[in-house]
């Protein structure tokens, strides 16, 4: 065990290195300019837009924009916010949130700009149904030779939607939350009821298909961040005299590095910082990974453009609210310096530190709902690749690979399968990046014409 620890942690190191870093930031950076910073001067139709103001039944697809947004938020409000942040500040300290802000701003023009796309370009499955994500845009938009980078991606995909990490950190927070303090013994066998019980709720609703999936995350996810950001505000208000020393130290140590304990990068500490910030959010926002673009081709519209607009939304709310939120209370109540708890227990420290008795437990209840909705969008992604690449009559059979991987990762290490989803999200990264960068032009084209026709 410990040689295949150390194999999928120098493959996750290998594959986020410098040229992945070129590719996500350097190619967002592009994107952004191309665009004029368009994203971030059409903030308030975007939420009309989500609104319902300018839905229409009639429109292609499946689900509304609501729910395509809540659909693609569900996967990346889980795990990644919680205790992706924590695993994030233990390692690099306050510095390291700044680089996850920086990821996030990027962030929204790439999801604009793949998302756009997942629409422009939508293709069909086996059974001539409409179909959207990055491998039915690199098809369509760039023609049957590059089959292979579609057929690459959709087999990372397979690989990169498992739940693994959300079920290792949702085990760890029953067990340290729930479990051990009340005198349960916690080991394989704990484990294995908590992954036991976790393969009977995702069943019900994964079976149910991307309709199912789609209703239940767009009432699960706007209850849970609004209780979320409540917690969070009231260990702001208990603490607030440490906040704005806090809130300053996050810029100050983005560029000095003082608590920084990872390995440098490009020979310095700042370089290892800024890498990880970037791979955390890249990890808790998912823009450019290629699976929202998979949610948000599902929405119900032929305007291309609208849908870009609705999912750019997602890192703002996922990275620039949520993990603020979780970044906050973990630097404010001190545990960072004081604890070596790492993940989901550091996090649930700082609950507990400011809202001693109740706070850990109405902290589960927000891990809880953030990873079991988690659970639903990630197996719609894995089942989509799946088809892409079997058919969709075979497309259910992951669903039973899915099923197997949430107990495994209710019973193996954290840093196994942090590495392992870390390393093939990167890989989806390579196909939908390149496939966007050269699309561009094409969407900057699609919005000029969207502007004349909506904003006469």
């Amino acid at each position: 065990m410990e040689l295949l620890n150390q194999l999928i942690s120098d493959f996750a190191s290998l594959v986020w290195g410098l040229p992945l870093l070129i590719l996500l930031i350097g190619g967002g950076l592009y994107l952004l300019i191309l665009s004029r910073f368009l994203p971030f001067r059409y903030l308030g139709h975007a939420f009309q837009v989500l609104r319902g103001k300018y839905d229409n039944p009639d429109d292609a697809g499946e689900i509304s924009h609501f729910q395509a947004l809540t659909t693609a938020l569900s996967s990346t409000i889980g795990m990644g916010n919680i205790a992706g942040v924590a695993v994030a500040i233990s390692i690099g300290g306050p510095g390291a949130v700044f680089w996850m802000w920086v990821s996030a701003v990027i962030g929204m023009s790439t999801k604009f700009f793949t998302s756009t796309l997942a629409i422009m370009y939508r293709g069909k499955d086996s059974h001539g149904h409409i179909q959207g994500g990055p491998m039915y845009f690199i098809m369509e938009g760039l023609g049957k030779k590059w089959k292979p980078m579609a057929v690459f991606f959709s087999l990372c995909g397979l690989v990169g939607a498992l739940p693994v990490f959300n079920v290792n950190q949702l085990t760890q927070a029953v067990n340290d939350i729930l479990l051990e303090p009340n005198g349960f013994e916690v080991g394989f066998y704990s484990n294995l009821v908590i992954g036991i019980v976790l393969v009977s709720i995702t069943s019900i609703v994964i079976l149910g298909g991307l309709n199912r999936i789609s209703k239940v995350a767009s009432k699960m996810v706007p209850s849970m961040v609004l209780l979320y950001f409540v917690l969070v505000l009231f260990i702001l208000i208990v603490n607030f005299d440490v906040v704005p020393k806090y809130f300053l130290m996050i810029f100050t140590d983005a560029f000095a590095a003082n608590n920084f304990k990872g390995d440098s990068f490009l020979g310095g500490l700042v370089g290892g910082l800024i890498l990880l910030g970037v791979r955390r959010g890249a990890f808790s926002n998912e823009a450019g990974i290629g699976t929202a673009p998979m949610a948000h081709g599902a929405a119900k519209t032929n305007e291309p453009v609208r849908e870009g607009l609705v999912a750019m939304l997602g890192p703002a709310i996922d990275t620039l609210v949520v993990c603020t939120l979780t970044a906050l209370a973990i630097l404010v109540t001190g545990v960072w310096q004081t604890t070596d708890a790492n993940g989901v227990s550091l996090t649930a420290s700082a609950f507990a530190t400011a809202m001693p008795g109740i706070g850990k437990y109405l902290l589960l209840i927000c891990i809880a709902v953030f990873s079991i909705s988690s659970l639903f969008s990630f197996s719609y992604y894995g089942s989509k690749c799946m088809s892409f690449l079997f058919g969709e009559d075979r497309k259910h059979y992951y669903n039973y690979i899915y099923i197997a991987s949430i107990i495994m990762g209710a019973t193996t290490s954290l840093a196994m399968m942090i590495n392992l989803i870390d390393g093939f999200f990167a890989l989806m990264a390579i196909p939908t990046m390149t496939a966007t960068l050269i699309m561009a032009p094409r969407v900057v084209k699609e919005f000029k014409a969207y502007k004349k026709r909506t904003f006469k």
